[in-house]
């Protein structure tokens, strides 16, 4: 991602990364309603539908098309664990959540080949180091662990400032979904966005399906984030 311009460089519509695929079938339908990329979550130490072993994170990025960028999610609690996990899964790029200090950030860097993102609070104070080890920056609403995924807003108007901060493209997550993210794109005009639980699919009782997509919710996001009118 570092070879990118950021949002305010010309760019035609805004990149979308879905999230906490668990399935082939919905790692298809995510290809097939014109996301930029597909997350794959695994190897980390917070309780969530949204993760897979090993075995099936190979399988899913692996089955990730040209064109379209496989990401791999993980939490990891050394530099060393990182390489590992990246070298048996070889995905086309790694969002690193928690963990890592910026300097091992930027040491796990030197390493891969592979585009990092790093996860980051746009109110922490080590934002700009974090922007210097990374490709990209994408802003979440965390935990108290340290994982995202937690289907909440953040201060828009905070990231829109780290956007126009930073000299890497920031990628805006955090509690966004079909009826929210053209405003989230107007207001923060990040170089992308990423989706997990806006997009998750809802069971009989009206309860929400960890892990597996909603195929209608994906295409009226994917279609709502990259027609978004951003101001000039």
């Amino acid at each position: 991602m570092s070879d990118v311009p950021g949002p305010d460089h010309g760019l035609s519509a805004t990149r979308v990364k879905v999230c906490g695929v668990t399935r082939a079938t919905d790692r298809d339908a995510v290809v097939a309603a014109g996301a930029d990329a597909v997350g794959v979550i695994s190897d980390v130490p917070v309780d969530t539908p949204r993760e897979v072993s090993e075995a099936t994170a190979a399988d899913l990025l692996a089955g990730v098309p040209p064109l379209v960028t496989s990401v791999l999610v993980t939490m990891p609690e050394s530099v060393d664990e990182a390489v590992t996990l990246v070298d048996a899964l070889r995905p086309d790029a790694v969002q690193v959540h928690g963990g890592l200090s910026p300097s091992e950030l930027a040491a796990f860097g030197r390493r891969v080949r592979q585009d990092l993102i790093a996860a980051v609070d746009a109110d922490a104070d080590d934002v700009a180091d974090y922007a210097d080890a990374a490709d990209a920056l994408l802003v979440d609403s965390v935990d108290a662990d340290g994982g995202g995924g937690t289907g909440e807003t953040h201060d828009w108007e905070r990231t829109r400032e780290l956007v126009a901060d930073v000299d890497v493209p920031v990628i805006l997550a955090g509690g966004l979904a079909p009826d929210n993210v053209a405003e989230a794109v107007a207001t923060v005009r990040p170089f992308g966005v990423d989706v997990a639980t806006g997009v998750e699919r809802f069971d009989a009782d009206g309860e929400r399906v960890g892990g597996e997509k909603d195929h209608d919710a994906l295409e009226r996001f994917v279609a709502n984030a990259t027609r978004a009118e951003v101001p000039a």
